[in-house]
């Protein structure tokens, strides 16, 4: 049984089936704040999503950045009220197959969204910093340098997409190509907190941090000292981003998630450290 929420014109439209009977769903995610479905007739097969709170705001990053950039993303082919439904691009995800060669191909990825110039005004401008940590409200140590490193960056570094949880299991491959998928945080900066994500998701899994950032820089053509720092100053924001979201909501949407508090305000410390 399909939940009500999905538009049943799209799905049979972008599907082939004769009827909502003849589709089969699939489960994908269920959280407090999102949802997510793989519907399919024979071979065809789309993902429908409806996001709450931080979750519902992916048909306005398509509409701002997604669409107009022609960014590597999932098709948009409904997109309303916190309910999309999207291309399928693919059942393996980085996190399933987290080999060498696809965090290779993941970060040619992000050097390909990057690619794109962005105008307008920055989504995480140095007051942002304060403002974050004043809600977050346990932060013990000075954020100064990250200020000042961010404020510098705004000055010397173009804008680009940042997409907000460059993850591996927000990276799809259909065996030929891969794609980011689940865009609701996406936002402009200066600085690299997506390969901050994806290196530190790579450490993790006991791959080596260099063949990554330097297969970025080859990629993006991109000056390493000032990854570097793009990378430092954006690991700090991520964190701060992350600390925000686990206080303001992911503690009343995601169970357990208030373990992740203390790991990350040392994470933080540790970047903003670095940056000192």
């Amino acid at each position: 049984m399909l939940p009500p929420w999905i538009p049943g014109d799209v799905v049979l439209e972008a599907t082939g089936a004769p009827d909502l009977d003849a589709v089969h769903g699939e489960l994908l995610r269920q959280w407090g704040s999102s949802e997510v479905w793989r519907l399919s007739y024979g071979l065809r097969s789309v993902i429908a999503k409806r996001g709450t709170d931080t979750q519902s705001g992916e048909d306005v990053v398509y509409e701002r950045y997604v669409v107009p950039l022609e960014l590597p993303a999932p098709r948009l082919l409904y997109g309303a009220d916190g309910v999309l439904v999207l291309e399928d691009v693919g059942r393996v995800t980085l996190e399933q197959e987290p080999t060498a060669d696809g965090f290779l191909a993941a970060a040619d990825l992000l050097a390909e969204i990057r690619s794109r110039e962005v105008p307008g005004p920055s989504g995480f401008p140095p007051e942002r910093v304060k403002e974050l940590a004043g809600r977050i409200g346990r932060i013990a140590f000075d954020l100064a340098p990250l200020t000042e490193a961010l404020a510098a960056l705004h000055r010397e570094a173009p804008q680009r997409v940042v997409h907000g949880d460059f993850v591996p299991k927000n990276l799809v491959s259909d065996g030929t190509r891969w794609t980011a998928v689940d865009w609701p945080l996406g936002y402009v900066a200066p600085y690299l907190s997506d390969l901050y994500t994806l290196v530190r998701d790579a450490v993790a899994l006991g791959h080596d941090r260099g063949p990554i950032v330097a297969r970025y820089v080859e990629s993006a053509g991109a000056d390493p000292f000032l990854v570097d720092r793009q990378v430092l100053v954006g690991g700090a924001c991520f964190c701060l981003l992350a600390l925000a979201f686990v206080v303001e909501e992911g503690t009343r949407t995601i169970p357990g998630s208030d373990e992740w508090i203390e790991p990350l305000l040392a994470e933080l410390a540790d970047v903003v450290g670095q940056l000192s």
